[in-house]
């Protein structure tokens, strides 16, 4: 309890208060109903997650190149409150100020991303940057000192700008070779410290908001999605996909032939995994659910797990799918070492196949035929947020992890994001409760597929600070500690003492805990 005291120390006085005069800060499932807080695997992974271009800012220092998001975020309109992330939360320059924040929450794992245009400003084109290769040096001798295990993201939405002006980035195979080239330096410079590594971030996002809605650079769609000045949303989609994929395959096959043996880390790829639930429980319906599935998650999973495209998707866009040639399906035999996870919500899926669907997301046959939506006859899944796309559904979690578990042959999984955002002005800034009460019910679902047998090895929340949220800029505030953008001060909310408290519960096994417990 001390210790504990002790890591707490800059939280406000009533945050204080709460936790240690109250048994949980506020109605906690977790206090409440878990009678074995030590479910987790021994060296379950804790931590927080950020990206790059959302956190570093610093984006023409020490010979960083420009990224596709530097150009994008600078184009009038992009971004909505007009703003970039040139500064961001200048964790370029406060990473140790941050580190020790993760220190106090008590962490043991810390997932960011590299930037692609810091390390190689002009991808395979240009030099390396070595003051590039000493920063992220820095940042990942800096937590381990603190033991903080770093989980790296090779590329989590940004890529050098130089590729797209080139080639046109992700849109041609050449891709594949830059992705690989860099990945290469990356397990060269770092893996002797790193020990989880991602190859890409949110593929199905990536390839949606870029290529088939125009709202990430690129900035490609058509008609009906949207008014683009160049693309083609129902074929660069299933395009870049395959790059993405071959990209993965390209950079796993280099990590297990020159250097998983003697670093002895893993490596895998994250996906954006919202959960369905079928409109109605009428088979149509049901089947709708899946493909809302196949077309966001199975897209990317059955390719490298299995070989091959989902048959939802072959069936409806078959003859738009590129072909895996054989030296591809090699190369795919590398798989993965895990599959991350990033949940926040859940929607109803309502088929579009057998009736007609209002327009909305899903509706097109390049989409997968079926109608998101997040309320069922007036009645919301769950929980609605000042956030349009979240819908606070506990039992996504849950049922996330388990069709990835029976779907994939159990294979490893971290929940590499998870998190609750709300617009600005529309919470009290340290007093956090609705996202104290999200990360409760999400985390002891989480518990409840690990309880079944869900092999999870960790979980990141969504975010240590407020930061750049893309194209909403600073309007949206995910952190858990806040962050006043004039003067970039880092205040403790309540759910990061929240969250240290729930660390602390569920890490700590007494010393006969082995011995005694039951067994399985």
């Amino acid at each position: 309890m001390e210790a504990a005291k002790r890591r707490i120390a800059s939280v406000p006085t009533i945050v204080v208060f709460i936790l240690f005069f109250w048994d949980c800060p506020v109605k906690s499932e977790a206090c409440e109903t878990d009678p074995d807080p030590w479910t987790l695997p021994p060296g379950f992974l804790f931590g927080t997650a950020s990206s790059s271009y959302q956190y570093e800012g610093a984006y023409k220092s020490d010979g960083k190149g420009l990224s596709n998001w530097d150009e994008f975020a600078h184009g009038p309109g992009n971004i909505i409150d007009g703003s970039n992330g040139d500064v961001a939360v200048d964790h370029y320059h406060r990473y140790k100020e941050d580190i020790s924040l993760m220190e106090s929450l008590g962490v043991n794992s810390y997932r960011f991303s590299i930037s692609w245009a810091r390390i190689l400003p002009k991808g395979r084109f240009g030099n390396l940057n070595l003051a590039g290769i000493q920063y992220y040096n820095s940042l990942i001798d800096r937590l381990l000192q603190k033991g903080i295990q770093p989980f790296v993201t090779l590329t989590h939405f940004d890529i050098p700008q130089e590729l797209e002006d080139r080639y046109g980035g992700w849109l041609s195979p050449e891709s594949r070779e830059d992705f690989g080239y860099y990945a290469d330096i990356c397990f060269k410079y770092f893996g002797d410290r790193v020990k989880y590594w991602v190859t890409i971030n949110e593929p199905n996002m990536q390839v949606v908001l870029g290529y088939r809605r125009g709202q990430f650079p690129p900035s490609h769609c058509s008609a009906p999605f949207g008014n683009c000045s160049s693309g083609n949303s129902d074929e660069e989609p299933f395009t870049v996909a395959h790059n993405l994929i071959l990209g993965h395959a390209m950079a796993t096959y280099i990590y297990r032939t020159k250097y998983q043996k003697k670093q002895g880390g893993l490596i895998g790829i994250v996906l954006h995994i919202a959960w369905f639930e079928p409109f109605s429980d009428s088979p149509a319906d049901k089947r709708a659910a899946e493909r809302a599935i196949s077309f966001s998650v199975n897209w990317f999973l059955d390719p490298i797990i299995f070989g091959r495209y989902p048959g939802p998707m072959v069936e409806l866009v078959g003859l738009v799918l590129p072909e895996f040639m054989r030296k591809d399906k090699e190369m795919l035999k590398g798989g993965l070492d895990f599959i991350g996870i990033n949940h926040y919500t859940s929607y109803y899926a309502k088929d579009c196949i057998s009736a007609s669907c209002e327009p909305g997301r899903g509706v097109t046959r390049t989409e997968g035929y079926f109608l998101e939506c997040s309320e069922r006859n007036g009645v919301p899944i769950g929980e609605l947020t000042s956030l349009d796309w979240l819908n606070v559904y506990p039992e996504g979690m849950e049922k996330t992890v388990n069709y990835i578990r029976n779907r994939y042959n159990n294979t490893p999984m971290f929940i590499t994001e998870n998190g609750y955002g709300e617009t600005e002005g529309n919470e009290d800034p340290l007093m956090d409760t609705n996202r104290v009460n999200y990360m409760d019910s999400y985390l002891n679902s989480l518990l409840r597929a690990v309880r079944e047998g869900a092999d999870v090895r960790g979980y990141f929340a969504w975010s240590l600070l407020d930061n750049f949220e893309w194209e909403f800029g600073y309007t949206v505030r995910f952190g858990l500690h806040h962050v006043d953008y004039q003067t970039l001060k880092r205040t403790p909310k309540l759910s990061a003492a929240w969250f240290q408290q729930f660390i602390a519960r569920h890490s700590i096994r007494p010393s006969n805990y082995y011995a005694t417990r039951p067994s399985e």
